[in-house]
């Protein structure tokens, strides 16, 4: 597996890990990394099957065995001081592997988590079907600034159209092995919501309100579940708040993380 690392582990000093989002790649917490604390322990992997990590035709791309494949690798990290924190696809992830981890994370936290249901009484194992991938599997480059759009508040953002240069190549590249991958994900679409409960781990959740991936009324989804989830909406914020807002989003994953990385 491939990651960017920033800082080392030590005595009191919290290990983030960074879990990036579908069709994305390690390299989309770079704005956000800036506005980490400097002496934080930070990863950033490229999850398996996208980025620079290895990709297989054979292999299951489901949130459970993602979250496997990321426990194994949290296993050679010399830490007792971890905390997760995944956006979108990336939430999904960490939804799971926080709930796989012995001993647990000190922290999760979600930024418009997938995974999530958009009502209350939703049958968590049956068949889901979606048209995301209509927007998140681009095909040519319009498709690549519309997705860029799309994912944030619906307006051009310098960020966006910088990340479209950075991702547009990767994202063309790959088309059929990021099609497995979304088919395999919406196999057991809201898997995370069948760990996330009232004995998750410090859980807290960040969203936008304009995003249109996932939809702010998943956040209702939480307060019935997890009512001891720490809640953030973003005003004015598409899906990723790490790019749009990132100052503020920021800032309260410091001021969450450091209430329980002691």
């Amino acid at each position: 597996m491939v990651f960017l690392e920033r800082g080392a582990p030590g005595p009191g000093v919290p290990t983030v890990v960074l879990v990036h989002g579908f069709a994305a790649m390690k390299e989309n917490w770079a704005f956000w990394l800036q506005k980490l604390p400097r002496e934080w322990h930070v990863l950033a992997p490229d999850v398996p099957g996208l980025g620079e990590s290895d990709y297989r035709a054979d292999a299951s791309y489901r949130y459970e065995d993602q979250a496997r494949r990321l426990q194994a690798w949290l296993a050679t990290i010399p830490t007792d001081n971890l905390h997760l924190v995944g956006s979108s696809m990336g939430g999904a992830i960490v939804s799971v592997l926080g709930h796989l981890m012995d001993p647990a994370p000190r922290s999760i936290t979600l930024l418009n988590s997938a995974g999530i249901p958009e009502h209350p009484n939703v049958d968590l194992d049956a068949p889901f079907e979606s048209d995301r991938d209509e927007i998140l599997i681009p095909g040519d480059w319009k498709g690549v600034y519309r997705m860029f759009n799309s994912v944030g508040n619906g307006k051009p953002t310098v960020s966006g159209v910088a990340m479209a240069g950075l991702l547009g190549p990767d994202l063309l590249g790959r088309t059929d092995a990021l099609r497995h991958i979304f088919a395999d994900m919406v196999a057991d679409a809201l898997a995370p919501a069948r760990y996330l409960s009232a004995d998750t781990p410090p859980l807290q959740v960040q969203w936008g309100d304009r995003d249109v991936i996932t939809p702010t009324r998943c956040v209702d989804w939480f307060e019935r579940a997890t009512p001891q989830a720490e809640v953030h909406v973003f005003r004015g914020v598409g899906h990723l708040p790490m790019l749009e807002t990132p100052g503020r989003s920021a800032r309260v994953l410091e001021e969450f993380i450091g209430r329980h990385g002691h």
